[in-house]
């Protein structure tokens, strides 16, 4: 059985909605197990209807929750009586094989560095979402967690996004491609500028440069940016998929008929709906640590978690940290 070790007390909608991800996680996979980490009396007042899961199901209490409150750093330290820091030693140490919390970003990624540990030969960790493209998803990498990057920083990024891919979408030769303001090899900023000839010699497939209107068109796999320039994308698509389809609504319920067309239509749009909705990816994994932690949406409902649940059990299942140690080894023997 694989087990993940969930923070329950982490997110907006926390505990109940987490609590309700984990049974559903459960229930839709046998040979799952899982820890809830968090208030031990919230939880087990959540848990009157999993009696079907229950022989799958441990209840750790952590007297401690950090919060986007607290500074991340002191209390990933100090803080270690939460989930965040439990978990991540729980995977350090053997317990658990992933860890999901749609908690505070931050104490992520510094419970990761700094309780859990960073791969051998990766410099900074980066959180990874997926995003639609029109056809299936590609990978974002870094989407905010590291703002200032060097080249070497964004190579690595490029190694960790094509593993994930090859394990976890099982695409065998994911295009990889540097974000950047034009598609020609000289365009560019200090960064993008010295990055792009290390990638061409990384052992990756890279597609060259993709500017910022063509990262939904289908052309690359796996989008490699610095954290900054990824987070403007990021909530840039969020903003204009949730204006468009608000745009959309308001049309259609304008008139009678319109009404009737969209009742007519009324599947079709269901399924856009389920193509773009972020709660069915999970979550964001944080690739470039020693094991499978999903950083789940804020705002993730029930099924969100389950399903970031479900991604951190398949990158461990399909061993995504040891194609990463892998390729970094590869990349090693061509330099």
């Amino acid at each position: 059985m694989t087990h993940i070790y969930l923070d329950v007390m982490g997110g907006d909608n926390a505990p109940a909605c987490t609590v309700a991800g984990a049974v559903e996680a459960l229930r839709a996979d046998p040979e799952l197990r899982v820890t809830l980490a968090g208030d031990q009396q919230d939880i087990s007042a959540l848990l009157t209807d999993a009696g079907d899961v229950q022989d799958r199901l441990t209840v750790e209490h952590c007297g401690e929750v950090i919060t986007n409150h607290d500074a991340p750093v002191m209390a990933v330290r100090t803080k270690k009586d939460s989930a965040i820091v439990k978990g991540m030693l729980a995977v350090r140490d053997g317990k658990a094989d992933g860890f999901v919390s749609a908690g505070s970003t931050g104490a992520v990624l510094a419970g990761g560095m700094f309780r859990l540990g960073r791969i051998d030969g990766i410099d900074r960790p980066a959180l990874a979402p997926l995003m639609p493209n029109g056809k299936d998803f590609f990978l974002l990498i870094d989407c905010g967690a590291n703002v200032d990057c060097k080249p070497e920083y964004l190579q690595q990024f490029a190694i960790m996004g094509d593993a994930y891919m090859r394990c976890v979408r099982h695409i065998g030769k994911p295009r990889v491609a540097l974000l950047n303001i034009g598609a020609e090899a000289e365009k560019g900023n200090q960064l993008v500028k010295e990055t792009y000839p290390l990638l061409e010699k990384t052992p990756v497939h890279f597609v060259g440069n993709v500017e910022g209107r063509d990262v939904a068109a289908d052309m690359a796999d796996v989008i490699v940016a610095d954290g900054f320039a990824g987070n403007l994308v990021l909530k840039s698509m969020e903003g204009t998929a949730a204006m468009l389809l608000g745009m959309l609504k308001d049309e259609l319920m304008g008139s009678t008929r319109c009404k009737i067309g969209a009742l007519l239509a009324k599947p079709a749009f269901k399924r856009l709906k389920k193509r773009m909705d972020y709660t069915e990816v999970g979550g964001a994994p944080m690739l470039g640590v020693k094991g499978a932690v999903v950083k789940a949406h804020g705002s993730s409902n029930s099924h969100a978690i389950a399903c970031a649940i479900r991604q951190a059990v398949i990158m461990y299942t399909e061993g995504v940290v040891p194609a990463i140690e892998k390729s970094l080894a590869e990349t090693l023997k061509s330099e």
